[in-house]
């Protein structure tokens, strides 16, 4: 359980994300989760990293829980450090990350994967931000880069969900498969771009960086100023215990 790293054969390098059942990663988890990958990519071995989940669903953002029973602001200045470490990693990884997303990909699940160079998704995969409705804000910056401006906003403010498909239809995800067979078309993937000469790739992988027009980092940083704002106003901390009561209550009717 946590973050795990394993190599598979071509110098491809895989990183589970395995905190069950819902993948809500804990503080601790995204520094380790930002370890792991940028370890990968130091590597001179390393070809290619795979970004992948174990459990329901691919993430589940923050750990929610740890949050509310941490008195003062620790832990929410912890998860928001340790987000912008991880989507960073991801970012700035000296080779290719290939996200494979099962099931839900939400909050930090989207800053993963719209910080990826390649995505792949289950059928059953869906994305989203429900920060507006958990008292944050945070990873517009990375739903930007997997939808247009305005289907952007449209799912920032109402937080909505998205599918795969449609993310596919817009270009970000290039392939959709049954779930069980997500890491094969991952892997496949991955296989053709380890296959190349891995110097071209490092400095493609840079090249493309260097001439995006979006600074991911600062603007991911932006968007956290107004959730440590809406955090001393008392506002994030009565939304985040509304929804956690109202999962308890669910869970209470489902039994």
């Amino acid at each position: 359980m946590g973050i795990s790293s394993s190599h598979t054969e071509n110098g491809i390098i895989e990183v589970t994300i395995d905190y069950p059942p819902v993948n809500a990663i804990p503080s601790h988890g995204w520094f380790e989760l930002a370890k792991a990958i940028a370890r990968a990519g130091e590597d001179r071995e390393t070809r290619v990293v795979i970004l992948r989940a174990e459990n329901r669903g691919f993430c589940a953002g923050v750990d929610l829980k740890e949050m509310q029973r941490t008195p003062g602001h620790e832990a929410l200045i912890a998860a928001n450090r340790g987000c912008a470490k991880a989507f960073a990693a991801v970012y700035d990884c000296e080779v290719p990350v290939i996200a494979a997303v099962n099931g839900f990909c939400l909050g930090g699940g989207v800053g993963l994967v719209g910080n990826a160079d390649v995505i792949v998704a289950s059928d059953d995969a869906t994305f989203g931000l429900p920060e507006v409705d958990r008292g944050a804000l945070g990873a517009a910056t990375h739903l930007a880069r997997l939808v247009p401006q305005h289907l952007m906003r449209t799912l920032y403010y109402t937080a909505r969900n998205v599918s795969a498909q449609t993310l596919h239809h817009h270009g970000s995800v290039v392939e959709i498969t049954p779930r069980d067979k997500l890491d094969a078309a991952a892997r496949e993937i991955a296989g053709e771009i380890a296959g190349k000469d891995p110097t071209v790739i490092r400095a493609a992988k840079e090249a493309i960086n260097g001439i995006d027009p979006q600074r991911v980092h600062t603007s991911y940083r932006f968007e956290q100023g107004f959730t440590f704002e809406l955090n001393l106003t008392g506002v994030s901390d009565h939304a985040r215990q509304a929804f956690l009561d109202g999962n308890h209550a669910r869970q209470a009717n489902d039994g």
